[in-house]
């Protein structure tokens, strides 16, 4: 304080009015009035310890702004420690992602090939199915010409002892055959 006194009284005492105006210390000297308002205002602000509450204010601040800029700091930590965190959890569920995938496409190779499979046994078994009844069917078929053959042979042999033989011999074969006859069925 007695610093800044002692500097305004210098610059007063040195300046060009004092020279042109007479006397400095009157109070017909306006640089001496207005020094002299200026001292009372300075002792005024000091009385009222302007200065401290200014300096006060100016720390208030200060620490206000260092509040804030640690809290944007612990702000920006969290955040970063979130990104970190999101990052991380996307990264596994990418792997996952990635393992579900891959095991989806080893399902569905596995199952085209059992579905080749199923298909192959498939088409055995169907083959398996015709030639049954290809077999089948000509064995049919044999058992119908066999059954033919043995008709149109029985109605020939028929037809040559009809021809060779004389109804004696006919009368005979029917007598023989009614007794067989009769002694199987008893």
């Amino acid at each position: 304080m007695r610093t800044i006194l002692a500097a305004i009284l210098t610059l007063g005492a040195a300046s060009p009015a004092l020279a042109a105006s007479g006397p400095f210390f009157s109070l017909k000297n306006t640089d001496f009035v207005v020094l002299l308002g200026f001292i009372v205002f300075i002792a005024v602000l000091a009385y009222f310890k302007v200065p401290a509450m200014i300096g006060k204010a100016l720390d208030d601040r200060a620490q206000g702004i260092q509040s804030e800029l640690d809290e944007a700091r612990a702000l920006r930590e969290e955040a970063q420690t979130l990104l970190a965190s999101y990052e991380r959890k996307q990264k596994e569920v990418q792997d996952q992602a990635d393992r579900i995938v891959a095991a989806a496409r080893e399902d569905a190779k596995l199952a085209a090939e059992q579905a080749k499979k199923d298909l192959a046994v498939s088409i055995e078994r169907r083959m398996a199915g015709a030639k049954d009844q290809i077999a089948s069917a000509e064995a049919s078929a044999v058992k119908e010409v066999r059954d033919q053959a043995i008709a149109v042979a029985v109605a020939a042999a028929g037809d040559v002892l009809a021809k060779q033989m004389n109804a004696a011999q006919a009368n005979k074969l029917i007598d023989d055959s009614i007794d067989k006859l009769g002694t199987k069925l008893h």
